[in-house]
């Protein structure tokens, strides 16, 4: 999907001269690829994992064992995105 400006109306939220490289706290989002819903589904509004959302909660809880300065704090899976705050 190509940016569109008529479709498209974002704006960057990041602050002007701030060093995102910086220790803090940040919330992130990763969508999946063209938003397919891949990892799963909401039934009665409950998140059910399938064999994939598993797989990504599994790598996720990992992290902090290949990044040793990372620390994990809120994370949630929704069927074609992820959220997470990362400290």
């Amino acid at each position: 999907m190509k940016y569109d400006l008529d479709k498209h109306h974002r704006r960057s939220i990041r602050l002007k001269g701030y060093d995102y490289t910086a220790v803090g706290m940040y919330f992130i989002t990763i969508c999946t690829y063209q938003r397919n819903c891949l990892f799963g589904e909401i039934i009665n509004s409950e998140m059910r994992l399938n064999q994939l959302g598993q797989r990504v909660d599994a790598c996720w809880q990992r992290l902090p064992f290949y990044f040793s300065n990372l620390n994990l704090d809120a994370f949630v899976i929704m069927p074609n995105h992820i959220h997470s705050i990362l400290v």
